[in-house]
């Protein structure tokens, strides 16, 4: 099992909604700029040959988020996997499950916890 911590607050469905309807190009500026910030925590994981279950662990500063925009956020990490050359994909065949967990705490940010699952 690799664990890796994301230690900053990621955007929220509702903060990419109305980034994508300032203009055509702010949602994909956000997007990209997001990815980059990721990157620099994920490139301590392993490129995996395996499928993977992700555990998300969502610990956020306060209860102001709904829980399904805060873990909107595990599309910018899945993607960043795939850009980094982590994951092949982020599709069925690659990533067979995830679970979240939430909890409020005095930082936001996000623990991922990842297993490899061996072929069978």
């Amino acid at each position: 099992m690799n664990r890796v911590e994301i230690p900053f607050k990621l955007p929220s469905l509702n903060q990419y909604i109305n980034e994508c309807r300032k203009n055509r190009y702010a949602g994909a500026t956000m997007k990209k700029n997001v990815d980059k910030d990721i990157g620099w925590y994920i490139n301590s994981l392993p490129k995996y040959q395996n499928p993977i279950k992700i555990h998300f662990h969502w610990i956020e500063g306060n209860k102001r988020r709904d829980l399904d925009n805060v873990c909107f956020a595990k599309k910018f990490i899945l993607d960043s996997m795939v850009e980094a050359g982590i994951l092949k994909d982020d599709n069925r065949n690659y990533v067979i499950g995830f679970e979240d967990t939430f909890e409020y705490g005095k930082e936001t940010k996000v623990i991922l916890e990842i297993e490899e699952v061996q072929n069978e």
